[in-house]
């Protein structure tokens, strides 16, 4: 099959891959290095993924996740770890949150790889298989990491193939030094976004080449034996024009054939993007399952309803396939970020939208101090507990079969009267599914009481009233009727509603 056959074939089969997806799945990120260190010092001996408890994650399917994502499982090189190690502004940043941190707490960054078999602190390989097994028995995926973008600097491919690289000459070192490394006779070009100084402990893979496209596909290829899933770090570097914008190559389309090629084997292999710069559209189209919705995250973090409420005129294939996000291992804690009370309204707007729900160990707990990737250690923190219970009551929420497999609908928030300007700061939706009652969502994203009057279709407005989560008894539900119904929210107030 040549590479237009290829490209073609991944339109098609994503599109029936996606039917047999749980529309709006939830996914749990854990961070796997922090957890086994934790693991090793409970068992006084290093802790393998064997040792991640059953109890855990049973726990984790009864709580309705689809999937689980285990961050940086992939061997990783001495040469990163001790950059990561006397790198000054990286270090002072881990102190900043690790007061007592020290150099053993420093491991070098995940995305640093340097050979795609799982690390051998982790385990033997056969353990990264028994891990899958015992995932998919819940009922759920296992998803991993794939660095599309660059490797470490001590990767094999250095010596082995160095024509697998982005190489520079004299000139190029002399005038960014930030942006190259010069390794015995040769001077690689870091990996990097076109936006930023390149990465230090990473060499820039050349997707110019098409021997190392063969070669990434067989890693890749090589990996999907291994997961259910991969979510590919900063994906978009990879396009054409973005690739050919930073290092003046030219470049064929990548992901395409390479999701084709996995799915001729692996049919069901779901991928997912970290993607930025309004790019989405674009690796959707390419063959991605998911994308995430960076977009989203920041116009909740402007603090206005507006903007947000906005973002979800997109289109319904495409807000299906975004990936929905208040934290993650790149972004800080959603508790270190908003208010309580904000924290608790986003929540609600970004988890009850559509698509994929994708939350992050220790947001439940309330976290506020961010995980480095370069770390084994996370800063030592108090529970949360109210946000503990509100997350359990979001879970069980998301656990209704039309918040799953329903379909989802914007509702119009009017004014309540005229001059009734606090509507605009109200966003509602609902979910709609066949023998199932509607869910209705509704939140005031503002720091202010507001009003509104929530618009239902025809001959669906709300009869009867069962709350199953609200943020707290200070809410008016009046008018309920076949068309709307009037509603008045304290500040940052919520209500997810069956009828």
């Amino acid at each position: 099959m040549d590479s237009k056959q290829k490209m073609k074939a991944a339109g098609l089969k994503t599109r029936d891959h996606l039917k047999v997806l749980q529309t709006n799945p939830t996914l749990f990120q854990v961070n796997t290095r922090v957890w086994l260190t934790e693991l090793s010092n409970q068992l006084g001996r290093q802790a393998t993924l064997d040792d991640v408890p059953d109890s855990v994650l049973d726990e984790l399917a009864e709580q309705g996740f689809a999937w689980v994502y285990f961050l940086s499982v992939w061997q990783t090189g001495e040469a990163g770890r001790r950059i990561s190690i006397n790198h000054p502004g990286w270090k002072d940043g881990f102190k900043a949150d690790i007061p007592d941190l020290t150099d053993d707490d420093i491991c070098g960054s995940g995305f640093a790889v340097t050979d795609y078999s799982l690390h051998a602190n982790f385990g033997t390989p056969d353990v990264l298989l028994r891990l899958k097994d015992r995932v998919n028995q819940r009922g759920m995926k296992l998803m991993l990491d794939l660095v599309p973008n660059h490797t470490a600097i001590d990767h094999g491919w250095v010596k082995t193939h160095p024509e697998y690289f982005v190489q520079g000459d004299e000139n190029a070192i002399a005038s960014a030094p930030q942006n190259y490394l010069r390794v015995e006779d040769r001077i690689f070009a870091h990996g990097r976004d076109p936006y930023f100084d390149g990465w230090p402990d990473t060499l820039q893979l050349n997707y110019g080449n098409p021997a190392f496209r063969e070669a990434m596909f067989a890693e890749i290829s090589k990996i999907a034996t291994t997961c259910d899933g991969l979510r590919c770090d900063m994906a978009m570097l990879v396009l054409p024009d973005v690739f050919s914008r930073t290092w003046g190559i030219d470049i064929e389309p990548f992901w395409p054939t390479a999701i084709a090629t996995i799915r001729e084997k692996h049919p069901d292999f779901t991928f997912m993007a970290e993607v930025y710069w309004d790019r989405e559209w674009d690796l959707q189209q390419q063959g991605f399952d998911f994308t995430y919705d960076k977009r989203l995250y920041d116009r909740l973090r402007m603090n206005e309803a507006r903007p947000v409420r906005e973002h979800f005129w997109a289109a319904s294939d495409y807000q299906q396939r975004s990936a929905r996000f208040l934290e993650n291992h790149d972004e800080p804690r959603a508790a270190g970020t908003f208010s309580p009370e904000q924290h608790k309204a986003a929540s609600v707007i970004t988890f009850f939208s559509q698509g994929l729900r994708f939350l992050h160990q220790g947001q439940f707990e309330g976290y506020r101090k961010r995980v480095s990737v370069h770390v084994r250690r996370k800063p030592n923190e108090a529970e949360d507990r109210e946000i503990k219970k509100f997350y359990a009551g979001l879970l069980e929420c998301l656990k209704l079969p039309a918040v799953h497999n329903g379909n989802w609908s914007l509702l119009e928030c009017a004014q309540a009267w005229d001059g009734n300007w606090t509507s605009d700061c109200f966003i509602a939706f609902s979910w709609k599914m066949e023998n199932e009652p509607p869910v209705y969502v509704i939140v005031n994203y503002s720091g202010h009481q507001s009003q509104c009057y929530v618009k239902t279709p025809q001959g669906t407005g709300l009869k009867d009233v069962d709350i199953r989560m609200s943020s707290g008894d200070d809410l008016k539900f009046l008018e309920l009727t076949e068309s709307g119904f009037f509603v008045d929210f304290p500040a940052w107030g919520y209500a997810v509603l069956i009828s």
